[in-house]
């Protein structure tokens, strides 16, 4: 299955090659199509590169830097130029940091902050992947639904047709045949909604996947399941190992760690290699201002260590307090984060045991109403039960199964949120 999704997501249009030759979308192949056309997922991962790259400035401070120049001005006096040098027809310039502490601590918390960004890449990557596989999930739901209030609307109309005979007839009172129109219209009212709940759902699943409008839209009718056997403390394990906002909290104290260790490193010396060469003039008054008798050297070298030490800077003191506060800060929040992804996954988890137990009453509920359709129908045979019996038990099992399937859709639902809080959508969907 691994192989089969690399293949379709190498090749953007192989999943809806593949849903267009069978006719039907399965909910891999939308959950593929989603992830391939999502925005916000491409957005998310180009902001990762953004982060990466920002990272990258600082870290540039760390390698070589050579630059080069020239250029024309008007001295009067002494020779100088802006900043101090010497007037050059020609300059090139070398630079590299060595030992910049604070400028390493910098860097360093960039690097982590950098991370958090491909972590809210992958948040976006399972949102994606729950938006469509919700979105399918339920299209599949009402469709299904659609069928059986088809069914149900069918036994609503021969139901009031018979009891609007045995009104004529004096056999029942008038107010049954008020009571059937009002069962057939809360059914048309239902098929309303599930209709127009079909066509939000279908355009929904258009836009996630990139699928043109006027392309047919078909469901499969799989009935997935993405329950667990693992324990809850198992589920607070993984929830704990894999939650986004714990490891941004873990990163962001990390970062903040390092700019501690930088805002330190400003009591200690930056050391960088230097190194410049010039080519100097002849017409920029030189011998005016210095030994007339020496030989002019146009060619002038510098090169070695620049050694900066601090003496005294108010500044590194305040620096350093404001540091350990954002780091204390950070650790109490990391300590916040982590009560309350362990809460939120026991509740999911405990939302997740509910919803089976409603999906098994329904599931239950629906089995009873089959069999006593079943047993209404031998009834008919025996002449014991009428055909007004028999619809009104159809009615019934429609009912039941809307019933179980949304008890099942909620099941599901909840199983996907556990899937997402624990960090086991995406293998789900490998």
């Amino acid at each position: 299955m691994a192989a089969s999704m690399a293949g379709m997501l190498a090749c953007p249009g192989a999943p809806l090659a593949r849903a267009q030759e069978l006719g039907k979308l399965t909910l891999r192949q939308t959950v593929t199509l989603a992830l391939q056309n999502s925005r916000e997922l491409a957005m998310a991962r180009v902001q990762y590169n953004v982060a990466l790259n920002e990272a990258s400035v600082d870290r540039g401070e760390f390698r070589p830097n050579l630059y080069t120049g020239s250029g024309a001005a008007y001295t009067s006096g002494y020779p100088s130029v802006p900043g101090g040098g010497l007037p050059s027809l020609f300059n090139l310039a070398y630079s590299q940091s060595l030992l910049n502490l604070p400028l390493k601590g910098q860097l360093k918390a960039a690097e982590d902050r950098a991370q958090n960004a491909k972590l809210e890449a992958d948040r976006t990557r399972d949102d994606v992947i729950v938006r469509a596989a919700t979105a399918y999930l339920d299209l599949s739901h009402v469709r299904h639904a659609l069928e059986l209030m088809g069914n149900e609307q069918a036994s609503a109309e021969k139901i009031l047709q018979v009891t609007r005979e045995r009104v004529q007839a004096n056999q029942e009172l008038p107010i049954e045949e008020t009571r059937s129109e009002l069962t057939l219209a809360r059914t048309r009212e239902r098929i309303i909604k599930l209709e127009d709940r079909d066509e939000i759902l279908a355009q929904q699943i258009r836009n996630l996947t990139g699928i043109a409008d006027d392309q047919a839209l078909e469901v499969d009718t799989e009935d997935p399941d993405f329950a667990s056997n693992q324990q809850e403390s198992e589920l607070l394990n993984l929830a704990l190992q894999s939650d986004r906002s714990i490891q941004e909290a873990e990163n962001e104290r990390s970062a903040r760690e390092h700019l501690l260790k930088g805002a330190r490193g400003e009591y200690w010396p930056n050391i960088s290699i230097i190194g410049e060469y010039q080519l100097l003039a002849r017409f920029n008054n030189y011998k005016l201002y210095f030994n007339p008798n020496a030989p002019f050297q146009r060619n002038e070298v510098v090169a070695g260590i620049q050694v900066t030490v601090p003496i005294f800077s108010s500044k590194t003191r305040a620096d350093v307090s404001l540091a350990k506060s954002q780091l204390q800060a950070a650790e109490l929040d990391l300590g916040t984060k982590g009560q309350t992804v362990g809460l939120e996954v026991r509740e999911k988890a405990r939302s997740v045991r509910e919803l089976d137990a409603t999906r098994e009453v329904a599931r239950l509920d629906l089995k009873l109403a089959q069999e006593s359709l079943q047993a209404m129908q031998a009834k008919l045979e025996q002449g014991q039960a009428t055909l007004r019996d028999i619809e009104q038990a159809r009615l019934d099992e429609s009912d039941k199964w809307v019933a179980f399937l949304d008890a099942n859709l909620a099941r599901q639902q909840g199983q996907l949120t556990l899937l997402q809080a624990t960090g086991q959508l995406a293998k789900v969907f490998q």
